[in-house]
């Protein structure tokens, strides 16, 4: 069985949208299904009184630098908007690239595009693109995005040697062409991996992640779930420990978070969760009592709350049904761009966009924002703005 090779389709329907779906079930007038949500700060402090224990007091006690998490820009989003980025459902990389362009321009107020990336990154720093590759390739962070921002790290003078696209699965990067083929001179890294033959153990019988791991870092939680040997190598490890990946605690200096826009219910999961749950191992376990907690909490550790530069969403393609798994039927073009240095803001304006999408299709009947309880939490956390009125969203159209 150790030999086995694992499919993703499989792997996601064990751990991954099944559990979402019953936390986050689909907002309409006509159900009687109810989010897991919070109401009030009241209703917030009696759940999650209830909830396991976790080591989040612990994140406090690293001090914050001059970039920690929300940013330069606190509350600060640009929204660029392009009906011309996406055409016969072929993202076009030249309006990816000149949307990308604008907003960096937008959001740090610089007259040259190489100031801009150098208000973030500097030449010899080792910088981290996290993308989403788990729904697979027809609804992965894109390319066009990918490859327009490293043309721009470039060009403010990053080597193309210290640019690392990474995620928590390689095996997952490669099946969406995040590979050397497709990225010449750029290290293509996963927690979880995958030898020639399919498999997730070494010789001796260890999982290839279990040597990517941090021991020193790590998110405990008071819940378990016992993995069968076909999830084992998703996990890395069972126990009441998740441990965040070598890839953040020593291999970068910066990272950039680019996650691609999907509801998750009648939720999101955009630049918090693409951190949170691709940074760490075991998380199985979380995604039942603690989805919200996680989504936040990670978040606040050093080096996530620390490295996290900037994010930038990628929403030109993406979907607003059936998420945070592929879809087709439920597949759409928000033809958007949102660049920010504060996830917890962006993550918000990113929901009404979703929500907007999912009022159309008849899905809800209005926005829903009691569904956002991670960005509450992250907020009281310091990791950013929840409150949309306090958000400073700048719209960009360009086409």
């Amino acid at each position: 069985m150790k030999n086995k090779l694992i499919k993703r389709r499989r792997f996601f329907a064990l751990v991954g949208a099944g559990s979402l779906s019953m936390l986050f079930k689909p907002l309409t007038g006509s159900t009687n299904e109810k989010a897991a949500v919070f109401n009030s700060a009241e209703d917030l402090f009696q759940q999650t009184a209830k909830k396991p224990f976790t080591n989040i007091a612990d994140a406090a006690k690293v001090p914050r630098n001059a970039l920690s998490m929300p940013g330069r820009f606190p509350g600060k989003v640009v929204h660029l908007k392009n009906s011309k980025a996406v055409i016969s459902n072929r993202i076009e990389e030249k309006e990816a690239y000149a949307m990308l362009e604008r907003g960096m321009l937008e959001l740090t107020g610089q007259k040259s595009i190489k100031n801009a990336w150098r208000t973030f990154v500097k030449p010899g720093e080792r910088i981290g693109l996290k993308v989403n590759p788990v729904a697979g390739k027809d609804l992965a962070t894109s390319h066009a995005v990918v490859k327009s921002v490293i043309k721009q790290l470039v060009s403010a003078g990053v080597k193309k040697e210290n640019i690392v696209i990474w995620d928590r699965r390689e095996m997952q990067l490669h099946e969406c062409g995040f590979d050397e083929k497709n990225y010449p001179g750029i290290k293509i890294a996963g927690t979880e991996q995958q030898d020639k033959n399919g498999s997730f153990y070494d010789n001796e019988g260890r999982l290839y992640g279990e040597r990517n791991i941090d021991k020193e870092w790590f998110y405990f939680a008071d819940v378990e779930q016992e993995y069968d040997s076909e999830t084992m190598p998703f996990m890395v490890n069972s126990g009441k420990y998740s441990y965040f990946s070598r890839i953040v605690t020593t291999d970068l200096d910066k990272i950039i978070n680019i996650p691609i826009l999907k509801n998750a219910g009648g939720s999101i999961t955009n630049a918090m969760k693409n951190l949170a749950f691709g940074s760490i191992t075991n998380t199985g376990r979380l995604h039942a009592s603690l989805w919200n907690d996680t989504c936040a909490e990670v978040c606040a550790f050093a080096p996530l709350r620390d490295k996290v530069v900037l994010n930038i969403c990628d929403a030109l393609k993406g979907c607003f049904n059936g998420g945070p798994g592929a879809n087709p039927q439920f597949f759409c073009n928000y033809n958007s761009i949102l660049i920010a240095t504060d996830p917890v803001a962006l993550d918000r304006i990113a929901y009404d966009i979703v929500a907007e999408k999912r009022i159309a299709e008849g899905l809800q009947k209005a926005p829903a924002p009691q569904v956002l309880t991670f960005l509450t939490m992250a907020e009281k956390l310091q990791l950013g703005i929840a409150e949309k009125e306090k958000i400073n969203v700048s719209i960009i159209e360009m086409g």
